[in-house]
């Protein structure tokens, strides 16, 4: 065999059936060979970030390993953005990068540079196949890597004489790793001590949870202790139901408000993430200062990360978390229990208020012009059919967003994990791929959308049922928030207008960006005409596209 056989033969022998790739001609070997492979779908894409972006999205909407492949150094560099969102979003993940002629690379040829070099700082393993011979071990490894929790991506150089080499040595087969263990019966026992003894618990919960399908078990648990349940301020995934009457809202970006958040809690329980994500340096600790914190992972390396925990457990959060509502069950009082009971009236009480100021809210902003947040975000949710994938990228609408939407499960769902923006529209292309036929929503910002505005003729080429749905305010609203907040923090205050932070003069187009692209698209000014458009969209069937004017900051 050649090394793009053992290449294409070693995807197929771990379950990959499609490669998302942006081609160049070092991928000459490759691409030359998937007619000698008909099971292997390339879905091809018109900018490297955007192929991994759906490769990551890929992967994390179905919990397959994903394949990217790019195309030498300069492919590499525009892809590395999206790379490290799948590294924060723990995607599993095997990028790939067509490499020069290793006989000539001293000579420093056109395109080439040190690719495992330049993918090391946002890849779990970063590497360059030397010789075909090793084609066969390189990739079993990389699937092991990727797949080793915390998941995330691993990088590999494929120069085009090494993919065009003769071995003998065939694809390996995947390891069968059982890789979830039980939860130490001390720490349980430590961390349920350490609940009861406590007054005021809370609970901070992270995309692991998802990942592991242990919603059940936190569920459980949350209400065992009555326990207010807060999410990291950007997830990716559902971890707990919105509806719950235990469920809050994400939490702030820097360790003050995050401690104010948490209020008199003097029991913190973090499950499965990481938790505090801050943009904003505040001096002193995220928790409050009589918190005793006990933290819940499936895997050794958050454990105790970045915070010193009183109680942590590693194992697997199923069992973790329904070894500890067991422990809780047999070694509560009766006068804890009746304590936890009042909890869980108060917070029902606090998720009904919630909802009433949210109704408020709704009715006084219903027949502004443009259209209002709440508005949109209501009237997106009344169209979007209830088997929907959602992606979402609203950024400074999220609060909105997850007001409206309410979302329960997380197989409805994938959010922008890792900040970094663009995420979107390329991440609805692996979703739609990794599902098909199910219709997927992508709700974007103006902004955000133009850093991958390439994925819509991807979606076109394919025929994919995504809804892009781009809240077009001609503004980059979260900078303008950003600028705001640094003035307050710096000592800089300011009456001066926003530099740089307009996206008119002139304004973007999106219907006629799309129609560019092959895909048809609405422009929808007029509130009243919102949900028709919505309705067409989905009804359609194919890739569509409506742009709402919405307004901008006030």
């Amino acid at each position: 065999m050649r090394g793009h056989d053992v290449f294409l033969k070693s995807l197929a022998a771990h379950g990959v059936d499609r490669i998302f790739g942006n081609p160049g001609t070092t991928e000459s070997p490759l691409l030359d060979s998937l007619a000698d492979h008909p099971q292997m779908q390339y879905i091809v894409h018109l900018h490297e970030g955007v192929a991994v972006g759906a490769a990551g999205y890929y992967a994390r909407a179905t919990g397959r390993t994903a394949v990217a492949n790019l195309h030498v150094a300069p492919g590499l560099g525009n892809a590395i953005g999206m790379i490290y969102n799948a590294l924060k979003g723990q995607a599993p993940l095997i990028v790939t990068a067509g490499q020069q002629d290793t006989r000539m690379l001293r000579r420093e040829p056109i395109l080439s540079h040190d690719l495992a070099a330049m993918a090391a700082p946002v890849t779990k393993w970063s590497t360059e196949v030397r010789h075909a011979d090793e084609m066969d071990e390189v990739l079993r490894r990389a699937f092991k890597i990727a797949n080793d929790p915390p998941f995330g991506p691993v990088f590999l150089s494929l120069p085009i004489d090494v993919m065009a080499q003769a071995t003998a040595n065939g694809p390996q087969p995947p390891a069968r790793l059982y890789r979830a263990g039980p939860p130490d019966p001390q720490g349980i026992a430590a961390a349920c001590e350490l609940l009861l003894s406590g007054r005021e618990p809370v609970i901070v919960v992270g995309d692991e949870v998802a990942r592991s399908g242990a919603a059940a078990e936190l569920i459980r648990v949350a209400e065992r202790l009555g326990a207010a349940v807060w999410f990291e301020g950007i997830r990716g995934h559902v971890s707990f139901p919105a509806t719950h009457p235990h469920a809050r809202s994400g939490l702030p970006f820097d360790a003050a408000g995050i401690r104010k958040t948490l209020g008199n809690a003097d029991r913190v329980l973090l499950v499965g993430g990481a938790f505090f994500e801050e943009v904003w340096f505040a001096p002193g600790s995220p928790f409050p200062e009589s918190a005793r914190v006990i933290q819940l992972e499936a895997s050794a390396r958050p454990a105790g990360w970045n915070h010193a925990v009183d109680a942590g457990v590693v194992g697997a959060l199923g069992a973790s978390l329904q070894a500890l509502d067991d422990a809780l069950a047999q070694a509560a009082s009766p006068a804890w229990n009746l304590a936890a009971a009042a909890r869980r009236e108060s917070l029902a009480a606090q998720k009904a208020r919630e909802a009433a100021a949210w109704q408020s809210r709704q009715e006084k902003a219903w027949s502004r012009l443009p259209i209002s947040m709440p508005r949109v975000m209501t009237e997106i949710a009344r169209a979007t059919p209830a088997n929907a994938l959602i992606v979402e990228e609203s950024i400074t609408a999220s609060v909105d967003f997850a007001s409206a939407f309410q979302l329960d499960t997380d197989e409805r769902f994938l959010g922008a994990r890792g900040g970094g923006i663009g995420q979107g529209l390329a991440g609805a292309i692996g979703a739609a791929v990794g599902h098909p036929g199910r219709p997927v929503l992508c709700l974007s910002g103006d902004g955000s959308a133009m850093y991958s505005i390439q994925a819509l003729w991807t979606a076109a080429h394919h025929q994919l049922p995504i809804v892009f749905v781009i809240l077009n305010n001609r503004e980059y609203r979260v900078l303008k928030h950003n600028l705001d907040i640094y003035r307050q923090r710096f000592d800089a205050a300011s009456d001066r207008p926003y530099p740089h932070m307009d996206l008119g003069g002139p304004g973007l187009g999106f219907v006629a960006m799309a129609a560019g692209m092959g895909v048809p698209g609405v422009r929808v000014e007029n509130p009243d005409d919102l949900p028709a458009a919505l309705a067409a969209a989905f009804a359609a069937g194919g890739p569509r596209l409506v742009e709402i004017q919405i307004e901008g900051k006030r």
